[in-house]
C-alpha cells in the first residue's frame, strides 16, 4: 500500500525563501566591498559611458577563467541597484552603468564621496563585534567592542592607524556633502545668529562651511587636543580644544552634528546640559541645532537603514538611535523646553531645541 506525502504549506516555503534571504544578506555588503576593490565603479566612470561585460573583465585585468564570475556579480549588484543595465537586446552585448549608489563610491580628489566611509564601515574590524551580539546579551554591562576587540572602538582606530584614517575621511566627507545640503536646502535655520560652536566639529568641515555661507556667524570649533590642537587658529573658524562633557564654549547656538548617536542617555544629558550652558535664552536667540537620525515610524521610507544603524551604534560605541519620543525625553531631562523637526537629511533630520 503506497504512501502519499503531504504537500509542504507554500506560506512556510515563502518563510523559508525569506529567511534565507535575511541569513545571506551579508552577501549584499561583501558584493558592495568586492565592487569597490575591484574598482568597478570608477572603470566605468573613467570609461565615460556604459560598459560591456567584455569592456569591463579587460579594464580590471582579470583571469579569463573569473569572466563568467565577474558576469555574477554584475548581476548581484544590477538586482541591488548598485548598477544598472542600459542595453538587454539580444542584438547587443548587455552594458553596465553608474547610478546615484554607485557614484557616490567612485574615487575623486574632491569630497563627495563616500568611499572612504564605505571601506571603513565594511572593514572586518567593524563588523566583528556584531558577531558577538549573541553572547554579548547574556552578559552585564560589558561593551560589545570590547568583548570583540579588547577595548573600546575609539581606542581601537588608535590602534589601527589606517582604520583611523579611512573612518575620519569618511566623517570628513560626509560632512561635507550634508552641510551643503542643510545650507542650500535650511539655511533658514541659521538666520538671525551671530556665533556658532559646532561640538565634536573635527576638522571643520561643517563650521567652515556655515561660516563661508553666514560670513556674519562667528563660527567656533570645539574638539579634543588630539583632535584640533594642531589646527590654524586664525583662520575662518576658531578651533578650541576641550572636553564636552566639561565645557562648552559661550555662543547662540551649539551644533552637534551626528554626535549624540554615539552616547548613551545619561551621556547625552551631560552633553545637552553643557550646551544649554552655553547657550542664551531663547529670546536672545539661543537655541541647539542637532543634524541625527530620528527614527520613523513602521512603514517609514529610511526605518530599515536607520534601525540598521542603531544595532550598529550598540555593537561599537554603546550608543543609540532615538525615535521623536526618545528625543523629546534627553530635551526634557537636559532642561530644555521645546523643540521642533526643521528639515529630513535622507536618514537624519535637523533637530531645533530651545532652553
Amino acid at each position: 500500500m503506497g504512501t502519499t506525502m503531504e504537500c509542504p504549506d507554500m506560506h512556510v516555503l515563502n518563510a523559508q525563501a525569506e529567511l534565507w534571504n535575511l541569513t545571506f544578506s551579508f552577501i549584499k555588503s561583501m558584493a558592495l566591498k568586492c565592487a569597490i576593490e575591484l574598482g568597478i565603479p570608477n572603470a566605468i566612470h573613467n570609461h565615460g559611458q556604459p560598459m560591456t561585460l567584455h569592456e569591463l573583465h579587460a579594464v580590471l585585468s582579470l583571469p579569463m577563467n573569473n569572466k563568467p564570475n565577474l558576469w555574477r556579480l554584475l548581476r548581484l549588484l544590477t538586482h541591488l541597484g548598485f548598477l544598472v543595465v542600459q542595453d538587454t537586446s539580444k542584438s547587443k552585448e548587455a552594458a553596465y552603468d553608474l547610478t546615484p549608489i554607485s557614484h557616490l563610491v567612485i574615487k575623486k580628489a574632491d569630497s563627495t564621496s563616500s568611499l572612504s566611509f564605505a571601506l571603513a564601515m565594511l572593514d572586518f574590524a567593524i563588523m566583528k563585534p556584531s558577531l558577538h551580539l549573541g553572547d554579548w546579551f547574556k552578559q552585564d554591562k560589558l561593551e560589545i567592542c570590547k568583548m570583540a576587540h579588547g577595548c573600546t572602538f575609539w581606542e581601537l582606530t588608535g590602534k589601527r592607524p589606517e582604520l583611523n584614517t579611512l573612518f575620519n575621511d569618511g566623517m570628513k566627507t560626509d560632512s561635507s556633502i550634508i552641510s551643503d545640503f542643510i545650507i542650500n536646502e535650511h539655511g533658514n535655520v541659521f538666520q538671525g545668529i551671530s556665533s556658532l560652536v559646532d561640538v565634536g566639529g573635527g576638522s571643520g568641515t561643517v563650521a567652515m562651511a556655515i561660516a563661508k555661507a553666514f560670513p556674519k556667524i562667528e563660527c567656533t570649533v570645539l574638539d579634543l587636543p588630539q583632535v584640533v590642537g594642531h589646527l590654524p587658529t586664525d583662520g575662518l573658524v576658531k578651533f578650541v580644544s576641550g572636553d564636552m562633557f566639561s565645557n562648552i564654549p559661550p555662543a547662540d547656538v551649539a551644533f552637534l552634528k551626528w554626535i549624540l548617536h554615539d552616547w548613551c542617555d545619561e551621556d547625552c544629558i551631560k552633553i545637552l546640559q553643557r550646551c544649554k550652558e552655553a547657550i542664551p535664552s531663547r529670546d536672545a536667540g539661543g537655541k541647539v541645532i542637532i543634524v541625527d537620525i530620528v527614527v520613523g515610524p513602521v512603514g517609514s521610507i529610511h526605518r530599515e537603514s536607520q534601525l540598521l544603524f542603531d544595532v550598529l551604534m550598540m555593537t561599537l560605541v554603546n550608543g543609540k538611535e532615538r525615535d521623536e519620543e526618545e528625543w523629546w525625553n534627553l530635551f526634557k531631562e537636559a532642561g530644555f523646553t521645546s523643540y521642533k523637526i526643521t528639515g529630513t537629511l535622507g536618514i537624519r533630520s535637523i533637530i531645533e531645541v530651545y532652553p
